[in-house]
């Protein structure tokens, strides 16, 4: 159990966190506030790579496996704030919850892991053997594992906490995540003459029939079915006023079993279009996948391919027992569980196949909603959970 004394400060610390904006692109106050509580807990070294990612680094005894704990700092906007009750940046408490956006997701678990490393090295520096790194990565509500590449090649971990909201569950896997851009391409004309032109809309409405009717979903045992959703459609020109649209693009979004590949992903849509084409000789469409760009709030430009994989460990796997094992250690009854959305661990355990968790106090559907919260009761608990699992991944000295 936490002390009085620390669990206030885990209090403080995560709605300190919570009052600091920070957007995708924008987390610079709170990569700094992040750095220098860490410089002022006494983290051995503390660094800011290009990207803007923070990663604070404490060596127990003599060193020795590398453990990385991993939240990000950036969160989604307030879309419509007359639908909170509670002020999006307040971090009020109110009946035991820390209210405010991103308390969920995900500034309280990421504080909980700054605290629980810094109170492990202070308890028991000398008599444990590893290492720990505590990181705030940027950018991941919009491209989940591209920045948390440069973390993993920097420190070279072997074994990763993702802080995701877990209910205190263990996750050992994930879906990944692909977006598909579909296109048809029709020819222009005066919306007055439409038989001297073709209509890329209608071909459109074909396709995402077609898709709707034609698309079988693959699935997994644990993961369950491979999602496939339209997201957006929009023509060009757009607006159209007294045009025939020449070209319609639609968005979908596609969710990634364990071991999908992207010719994997392309290839439903290759085969409707071949069937399609077959029955009318004026559809033509082709289907890729998005790439995305934006700018760092250090002034680098981050940018990726759509497509972060699935991924799986077993649930005997040495990782995962000794995560569960550490959790039992101090009382609590960690469920093995998955997480149906993308996190960061799609670059951790999908590209690089470094034994992954996720693991984190809040419910998951309550990322992204108003009035967004995490209980405090889950917060202390996940301080200590991240505490347990990093005992149990050290060694005893």
């Amino acid at each position: 159990m936490l002390p009085e004394a620390r669990e206030k400060e885990l209090i403080e610390f995560c709605r300190a966190a919570i009052r600091l904006k920070s957007l995708s692109g924008q987390e610079g106050p709170m990569a700094d506030f992040l750095s220098g509580t860490m410089r002022r807990l006494k983290y051995d070294s503390v660094e800011v790579d290009r990207y803007g990612n923070v990663a604070g680094r404490i060596v127990l005894g003599k060193g020795g496996g590398k453990l990385l704990m991993e939240g990000h700092m950036d969160h989604v906007d307030v879309a419509d704030p007359s639908l909170w009750r509670h002020d999006p940046y307040g971090a009020e408490v109110e009946d035991g919850k820390i209210y405010g956006r991103a308390a969920s997701d995900m500034k309280g678990n990421l504080c909980a892991m700054v605290l629980a490393a810094a109170f492990l090295a202070e308890d028991e520096k000398n008599a444990l053997n590893g290492e720990l790194i505590v990181a705030g990565s940027v950018h991941e509500e919009c491209f989940e594992g591209v920045a948390s590449e440069e973390i993993g090649k920097k420190w070279a971990p072997d074994m990763v906490v993702i802080g995701e909201a877990s209910n205190l569950s263990v996750k050992r896997a994930q879906r990944g995540r692909a977006e598909v851009v579909a296109e048809t391409l029709g020819r222009s004309a005066h919306s007055s003459n439409p038989s001297a032109g073709v209509n890329a809309v209608r071909k459109m409405a074909k396709l995402i029939a077609a898709v709707e009717r034609d698309f079988r979903p693959p699935r997994h045992s644990v993961l369950g079915e491979g999602i496939l959703e339209v997201t957006d459609v929009i023509s060009s020109p757009y607006p159209g006023a007294s045009v025939i649209p020449g070209l319609c693009r639609a968005t979908f979004d596609r969710r990634l079993l364990v071991g999908e590949t992207e010719e994997d992903v392309l290839a439903p849509f290759n085969e409707i279009f071949r069937s399609l084409s077959a029955e009318d000789e004026d559809f033509q469409a082709r289907a890729f996948l998005a790439d995305g760009q934006d700018t760092c709030y250090t002034g680098l430009k981050i940018e990726a391919k759509r497509f972060a994989p699935g991924w799986l460990f077993e649930a005997d796997h040495p990782f995962v027992r000794k995560a569960v094992e550490g959790l039992e250690a101090i009382g609590q009854t960690p469920e093995l569980s998955h997480y149906a959305f993308c996190t960061n661990g799609s670059y951790y355990a999908g590209k690089a196949g470094i034994p992954t968790i996720g693991y984190g106090g809040s419910l998951e559907r309550l990322a992204h909603v108003a009035d967004e919260y995490i209980e405090i009761d889950q917060l202390v608990k996940a301080c200590e959970g991240y505490r347990a699992i990093a005992r149990a991944a050290a060694a005893e000295a």
